[in-house]
């Protein structure tokens, strides 16, 4: 699987955009971290599906499934920083100003503030995994929409989700995951940068850490499974991987 980078980060027109529609009375909410279940549920999206992978008091990972030819909504989330990884189909990433190929192996990094929509462009859904952080998922401004969603909130809509569950980490507090996606196609564990260092496996797709650093600064280093990319001892990672 090939490996590629990019960055969008959050511009002049950006910040005029987020302006007027703040200003026209558009709203960024704020999650009720333990009042809102619903959101470990499944959320039907006009564009496909959408569900909760892991998530603790400050990371919040989602599995976003796009179906061809359907499109996010162009949105932007004014207070966190977003990573997108694609784990297959083929689709376009666009801003206000650039967009960007979306292929198996595309780590998109996105600032906070930087209007985003990504769309399915292939004959197969697109998988993606959607990091958060700082943990908010009402975060959330929207532009424009192919479906009439311009200017409106999260999803109220949740649908049960029997097949592996969230269930909590009995050694990390106030932390919950799945141990797959609802149809098995890929694996979610927390493992160590030593356990990761001494025994990558071939099924592994991406590392990514979960530490403070990360949030305070802004940034995370995520790795690449099957690469040189050492793992750094003293961190957690949340481990993707191919189901097996």
């Amino acid at each position: 699987m090939p490996y590629r980078s990019a960055c969008l980060e959050a511009g002049p027109a950006d910040i005029a955009e987020l302006n007027r529609i703040v200003r026209a009375g558009a709203r960024a909410e704020n999650e009720q971290f333990d009042a809102e279940t619903r959101l470990n549920q499944v959320i039907p999206k006009p564009w496909g599906y959408e569900y909760r992978a892991y998530v603790d008091e400050y990371f919040d990972f989602w599995s976003l499934h796009i179906d061809p030819p359907h499109a996010t909504s162009l949105h932007a989330h004014p207070r966190k920083l977003t990573y997108l990884i694609c784990l297959g189909g083929r689709g376009v990433a666009s801003g206000l100003r650039s967009e960007f190929s979306v292929g198996p192996g595309t780590i998109l990094r996105i600032a906070a503030g930087a209007f985003h929509s990504t769309r399915n462009v292939g004959d197969e859904p697109l998988e993606l995994i959607e990091v958060e952080a700082p943990r908010n998922k009402f975060d959330l401004l929207r532009l424009r929409d192919d479906y009439s969603r311009a200017g409106a909130s999260y999803e109220s809509q949740a649908l049960a989700a029997p097949e592996f569950p969230m269930r909590p980490v009995s050694y990390l507090r106030n932390t919950r995951m799945r141990e797959r996606t609802p149809d098995g196609r890929f694996r979610f564990e927390l493992r160590t940068g030593m356990d990761i260092y001494y025994r990558r496996r071939s099924s592994d797709i991406f590392y990514v850490p979960l530490c403070m650093s990360g949030v305070i600064y802004s940034e995370l280093n995520i790795l690449t499974g099957g690469h040189g990319q050492a793992a750094d001892s003293e961190k957690i990672y949340l481990c993707i991987a191919r189901g097996e």
